[in-house]
């Protein structure tokens, strides 16, 4: 008798666990916080991480090559791969949900920036503000980070 792989059935599960416990599983899986973007994202990161430790992880060629492409992007500056502005950033393509008075607002990252309402956006902060009329951190307006600091 052969036995089925779980691996399959646990990546299904994800859709439909909770958030709070696809956090959990963050915590067991990478041993660090999650991170404050959107559940699409921690749904296809677990996922990846669950495959990862059961199949393997990148071959070696596969590594350089990623590395080798990303010199490309930063020319080999060490200085500048640390500090890209867009570490820290959701996925391009990911859309972040806010309902503001009733109404259902979208953004779409883009590659340089956000999109609302058809219009390009530099920042968060800024659609944030054509919703609201007042300031507001984009980040804390959208969820993607707490507005008290965390120890």
């Amino acid at each position: 008798m052969t036995k089925s792989d779980p691996i399959p059935a646990r990546l299904a599960a994800l859709k439909t666990t909770p958030t709070p416990d696809l956090k959990a599983q963050w915590r067991e899986l990478y041993e660090t916080e999650p991170p404050a973007f959107n559940r699409r994202y921690l749904e296809s990161r677990l996922a990846y991480r669950i495959q990862e430790l059961a199949y393997g992880g990148l071959k070696p060629e596969t590594i350089k090559r990623l590395e080798a492409l990303g010199e490309q992007l930063d020319g080999g500056n060490i200085t500048m791969r640390r500090i890209r502005a867009d570490r820290d950033r959701p996925i391009t393509g990911t859309r972040l949900l806010r309902e503001w008075q009733g109404v259902e607002q979208i953004v779409t990252v883009t590659q340089g920036g956000f999109e609302w309402q058809g219009r390009p956006y530099q920042s968060l902060s800024a659609i944030a503000r054509a919703i609201t009329g007042t300031r507001w951190n984009g980040w804390v307006f959208f969820g993607l980070k707490n507005h008290r600091r965390t120890a």
